[in-house]
Formats: C-alpha cells, sequence, structure tokens
C-alpha cells in the first residue's frame, strides 16, 4: 500500500504541473538527485504528504503516517499481534485508497468491480477464550502506537479515515428472501444503532476474558502510557461509577472483582485523551 500510495501521488502531482524528483537549485537550473546508476530520485510517500498541495485530508495523512512509522518498526521482524490489533488501521488504508483514486481521477480507475470481495478463512465470530494472559505487544511497537495516538488530534484519531471500525452482530431471518445478505447496514443515529452501540456487551454464553487491575495497569504502561497506575486506574473507574453491574465493564466473582476487555478499552481511551490534553496544554505553555 506504501508503493500504492506513492505512485498515487506522483500522478496526481504530475497531472498538477508539480515537480516530485529531489534536486537542486542551481544558479540558473535545477540540479536533479539521480543514483548511481543515473536514474532519478523520486520523493518519496512521507515527503509527498508533506507536500502542502497534498490533496488528502488529515485523518487519511494521520493513518498514513502510522503506517510508515509501523513499517519502520517492524522491518525484517516478526512482531506477533500487531496485525489484529491494527486492523482498523489497515482496513481504512485501503477504503481511503479506492476512494482517492477515483475522487482524483475518476471512477474508470475505481478498484472496486475488480476487488469487490475478500476471502476470509476464519468466521466473524468472538475470538477464542484466552486465559488472559496474551503476551502483550512488543515493547518498541506499543510504544510507537502510544506516542503516535497521543501526539494526533482526537478528531483524527476518532475518524473512519484514520481507523475503521465496524460491530458484526450475527442475524437471523425466517424470511428465505433476506438470508443470503451476509452484511447489513444501519443508520449510525437510528434507534436500532444507539441500542447495539449501548447494549452491545450483553453477556452471551461465552466465557469472555477477564483481568484484574494490576494487568490492566501493566498493559497501559507497555502501550507507553507510564504514568497510569493503579491510583490513577481507582479514579477512573469511581468517577465512570464502573463497577455498576448494568454498565458491562466488569464482574463479580467469588468477592473479586474482574474487568471486561470492554473497560480495557475505556482505559485506554481515558489516557490516550489525557495525553493528548497534556500535550496540548504544553504547546500553549
Amino acid at each position: 500500500m506504501t508503493i500504492a500510495w506513492t505512485y498515487l501521488l506522483h500522478a496526481y502531482y504530475r497531472q498538477k504541473g508539480i515537480e516530485y524528483r529531489y534536486y537542486d537549485k542551481g544558479p540558473h537550473r535545477r540540479k536533479f538527485n539521480k543514483t548511481k546508476s543515473g536514474a532519478f530520485k523520486y520523493w518519496e510517500l512521507r515527503r509527498c504528504l508533506n507536500e502542502k498541495a497534498c490533496p488528502l485530508d488529515g485523518p487519511t495523512k494521520s493513518n498514513l503516517h502510522f503506517l510508515i512509522g509501523l513499517r519502520d518498526e517492524i522491518e525484517h521482524h516478526r512482531s506477533a499481534g500487531v496485525d489484529e490489533a491494527l486492523t482498523g488501521r489497515y482496513v481504512a488504508c485501503i477504503l481511503n485508497y479506492e476512494r482517492e483514486i477515483s475522487h482524483l481521477f475518476g471512477p474508470r480507475y475505481s478498484l472496486a468491480s475488480n476487488m469487490t470481495y475478500s476471502l476470509q478463512l476464519r468466521d466473524l465470530t468472538s475470538p477464542p477464550p484466552t486465559d488472559g494472559n496474551a503476551k502483550p505487544l512488543p515493547s518498541n511497537i506499543a510504544n510507537y502506537i502510544g506516542q503516535f495516538d497521543s501526539e494526533i488530534s482526537l478528531e483524527d484519531f476518532q475518524h473512519p479515515h484514520f481507523s475503521y471500525r465496524l460491530m458484526f452482530v450475527p442475524k437471523l431471518t425466517s424470511k428465505p428472501s433476506q438470508a443470503d445478505r451476509a452484511i447489513e447496514f444501519i443508520r449510525a443515529d437510528s434507534e436500532l444503532a444507539s441500542l447495539i452501540d449501548k447494549e452491545y456487551w450483553v453477556q452471551k454464553e461465552v466465557e469472555r476474558p477477564k483481568y484484574r487491575p494490576g494487568q490492566i495497569v501493566d498493559m497501559m504502561c507497555e502501550e507507553g502510557y507510564v504514568g497510569f497506575g493503579m491510583h490513577q486506574h481507582t479514579l477512573l473507574w469511581k468517577e465512570l461509577d464502573a463497577k455498576n453491574s448494568g454498565k458491562g465493564y466488569g464482574v463479580m466473582i467469588a468477592g473479586t472483582w474482574y474487568w471486561y476487555e470492554r473497560w480495557v478499552d475505556k482505559v485506554r481511551e481515558h489516557c490516550v485523551a489525557d495525553r493528548l490534553a497534556q500535550n496540548t496544554t504544553t504547546k500553549a505553555s
């Protein structure tokens, strides 16, 4: 995708008459930089994104800057767990590409007609239960993600052009004519959507991962939020009344409270927002 985006932006700059080759300004004319074999040196993707005339919106740029940095971090290394953790950002990158190539060059260049479906060898079901001790992301990856997310605006972070997030619910129907539609979309502002968003945590007959407070604090530390400790965790759950069983953040078992993955996501969201606020205050000072 890095190569595809680079060529897309090269084509756009060529169309607009913007020079996208590296050169030095001479007294009379440009002196283009070349490789040892004599080929021109063209802008890499990061340079294309930083160009003032870049046509992409902020969240799309943030998505690509993130993936460029991620590529640099994991180059020549195997980083277990990264793909599952960042699927939303990968999907956003591909959808952004289809949108921009069609917008900038016309629908005849759309890839949708040739790449409509994906083949998936895994059912759209909840992941298999774990013992709650799954290995965290490698520290360099977790630190990179935490640092990057803390430096972009909350608006970009929540935008679907940065990370594409969907929730799937198995659909049952009694009408044969409706049985073949694999996915059905509903309006985000509909009553059904608000109900699902509020109640998607409803307990099912599956054993969900459960976490103790210390595990959550360790996870945040591994992700780069070193200022988040047990004290901050306690203040947060009390502020949000998170142990209210009606909110679905956790469960009491044999007199001990355990937190669900949904609470871990809430804690992570708090840490990201808190770091963004700190950076904003620092810049203002």
